[in-house]
């Protein structure tokens, strides 16, 4: 049976509450100021974890709220953990229409004052989260971060961070990414679990299979 997901469409991303086996797993935490959205929806559930997919601070910027306000523990890839502990947003080599968010990237992180934030968990590929009672593994999917990675369910659902989005159609990632020539490594990892539904940070909706495929 597949585990419930449901959708927060925060401010300038997309999280995920996801059932687990008691409570829930939250999948990124959106922008400073979105905890209480984010919990509005959690509502009075145990919250087992706070996955955070890659350190920018549109996907973490919340957490440390969340958990003050939860208990919850914060987990990241071990090679993100020290960005999120500064509060930095890396964005890498910028192509195209990324160029725009890249100039007004200082601006908009004053606006925000990301919190600088520890993680209680430094996951590491192939980690599996059955302590957290999910039926789930963490696989290090790199390129738009050097920690960028994602969620594979047993259950055939996948979150991918920003590797992948759906805004405009489903495609790889276009815009921002630490190494280029990582991405299609990654995308081929999530390819090999074969997901029915694949969510990403950014876009409407679920990806299916049959368009993970055709990337």
């Amino acid at each position: 049976m597949r585990n419930q997901v449901e959708i927060v469409r925060t401010r300038l991303s997309n999280c995920y509450v996801l059932e687990a086996q008691s409570g829930v797993v939250l999948i990124d935490a959106g922008a400073p100021g979105d905890a209480d959205l984010i919990l509005s929806v959690i509502d009075d559930r145990k919250l087992n974890l706070i996955l955070i997919t890659h350190a920018h601070f549109d996907h973490y910027g919340s957490a440390a709220e969340i958990r003050r306000r939860t208990g919850a523990p914060i987990a990241i890839h071990e090679s993100d953990a020290g960005n999120m502990h500064r509060a930095e947003t890396h964005l890498g080599i910028v192509k195209g229409r990324g160029k725009i968010a890249a100039a007004f990237l200082p601006l908009v992180e004053r606006l925000y004052s990301p919190e600088p934030t520890e993680a209680d968990v430094r996951l590491h590929d192939g980690e599996d989260l059955g302590s957290y009672d999910l039926d789930a593994i963490v696989v290090h999917t790199p390129g738009h971060t050097m920690g960028s990675c994602s969620l594979i369910c047993r259950e055939d659902v996948a979150f991918v961070g920003d590797l992948l989005s759906t805004t405009g159609g489903a495609h790889l990632q276009r815009y921002f990414a630490m190494d280029w020539s990582a991405l299609t490594p990654s995308l081929e990892k999530v390819k090999h679990y074969r997901p029915a539904l694949i969510y990403a940070g950014h876009g409407k909706g679920a990806m299916t299979c049959e368009e993970l495929e055709g990337l």
